[in-house]
């Protein structure tokens, strides 16, 4: 099974919070909220994992890449975030046939 997570936006309803980090890697209980999502999604049975990144994916990457987990994951980059159905689009377009 495939499972997909949005990571990317600009977060802007969250500032001042994002702008020194984004959101999806603000700390809860000294956590990364993505990793949460990771986590739940590797729970759920998924072996593979798309991680939609926008523009500042490099720190996004650096974390997740971090740690080692219990699925391939794969970074699917989007250029400027258009929504949901658009993700899925890129991701599909990409890698996710």
């Amino acid at each position: 099974m495939k499972g997909l997570i949005l990571s990317g936006g600009y977060g802007t309803r969250l500032r001042p919070l994002t702008y020194s980090q984004q959101k999806q890697l603000i700390p809860v209980a000294n956590k990364p909220i993505l990793f949460y999502a990771i986590e739940d999604v590797i729970e759920a049975d998924a072996k593979e994992i798309g991680i939609i990144t926008g523009p500042n994916k490099e720190h996004v990457m650096e974390t997740v890449k971090s740690r080692k987990w219990d699925a391939k994951i794969e970074f699917i980059y989007q250029g400027e975030p258009k929504g949901l159905a658009h993700a899925i689009l890129v991701a599909e377009r990409c890698c996710w046939k």
